[in-house]
């Protein structure tokens, strides 16, 4: 496999009304990136790019030492530059059975023997017996294992993967999501899945590259993107947050929630905090002197886990990730108090603190 390189890429599909500006991403070889960000930021586009189904209008990408688009000349046809591409839908021949879609772009002879087909089914997790159906007679999580087996048939230097999982249902997803990832591993693929889903991203990649308005606005680890955003557009994006008004003063902001630590070294001023829901503890309030005190808003219950809703005094509704155990009702008076330090941004260039971000 090979590493991939875009250096500078440029896309408007109209004058003045440019879709990437300038965009600079390495993945290196054998890993997994995901492209992360809203409807609209240029995701799509640059998978096109680096696919080779459309041209930029400037930069390179460059497919382990080889540049296949920008500089001298024209760009490679897709179809020589060794990509495998697992498009939304799957994308599966619907004249051909499973067999002749995952051999499509096989030698003759490995069309003939099978072997490889039924290799390939194994790998992505499904049972050799199918190779003889066609598309319609597969379920929507075993079609896009079938594209993926596709993508792999030739041995491709590199596969992209655009928002494959987005019209399976949740279990369905999370299934056909492990299996697409252990196929992965197991060729030591490099890959780069589009997708708008951050657990999507952060649950699968060895990078997350965010996209906003036609820049990458951070690259790093899942980790360190949740724990450590660029900025509160970024925070808000990767997950649920809580921010909050504060002021700083010796590594100490004091806000809604009280005094809480402040991580890195923000001067003394004004600041925008964010905290994650899940550092929130919830107590009663006879436990906790001097802890602020919430009603409780609404529970929203997922089983596993709930959001409870707190309503602040000064500061309006955030929110609580708290197990599925022992929740406390609506109109509960609780204590809350922080885990953890914050990280504090600088205020709204407006001079006007933005309200907590509360997820719909």
């Amino acid at each position: 496999m090979s590493s991939l390189t875009v250096t500078g890429l440029a896309k408007s599909y109209a004058v003045g009304v440019p879709v990437l500006g300038g965009v600079d991403l390495h993945v290196p070889s054998g890993s997994f990136t995901a492209l992360l960000g809203p409807s609209g930021c240029g995701k799509t586009t640059l998978l096109r790019l680096i696919a080779g189904f459309e041209d930029p209008d400037a930069g390179t990408v460059v497919v382990g030492d080889r540049l296949v688009a920008g500089g001298p000349g024209r760009s490679v046809p897709a179809r020589r530059r060794g990509i495998g591409f697992v498009p939304q839908e799957g994308g599966l021949f619907p004249h051909l059975t499973v067999a002749g879609n995952i051999s499509f772009g096989l030698p003759r002879r490995q069309r003939r023997e099978g072997s490889r087909v039924r290799e390939l089914l194994a790998l992505v997790g499904l049972d050799g017996a199918l190779a003889d159906r066609s598309p319609h007679q597969l379920s929507g999580g075993q079609q896009q294992r079938v594209a993926l087996a596709r993508a792999l048939a030739p041995e491709p230097s590199l596969v992209l993967l655009d928002e494959p999982f987005s019209s399976l249902d949740a279990t369905l997803r999370e299934e056909t999501r492990l299996a697409v990832s252990a196929a992965l591993e197991a060729t030591g693929a490099t890959a780069v899945l589009v997708t708008h889903d951050q657990a999507e991203a952060l649950s699968m990649a060895d990078q997350v590259a965010v996209l906003r308005h036609g820049r990458l606005v951070q690259l790093t680890d899942p980790r360190t993107l949740y724990r450590s955003p660029q900025d509160l557009d970024v925070a808000a994006f990767v997950g649920e947050a809580v921010v909050l008004d504060a002021e700083v003063r010796s590594g100490t902001a004091h806000c809604a929630l009280g005094a809480v630590p402040v991580e890195g070294g923000y001067p003394d001023g004004r600041a925008r905090v964010l905290l994650r829901p899940e550092q929130l503890r919830l107590s009663d309030p006879s436990a906790a002197p001097g802890a602020v005190v919430a009603r409780i808003g609404g529970v929203d219950f997922f089983g596993h886990d709930a959001r409870v809703r707190l309503v602040l005094p000064e500061a309006g509704t955030v929110s609580a990730r708290l197990v599925g155990a022992d929740l406390p009702a609506p109109g509960e008076e609780v204590a809350v108090t922080v885990r953890g330090p914050a990280q504090a941004f600088p205020p709204a260039a407006t001079g006007e603190l933005p309200r907590p971000v509360v997820p719909a």
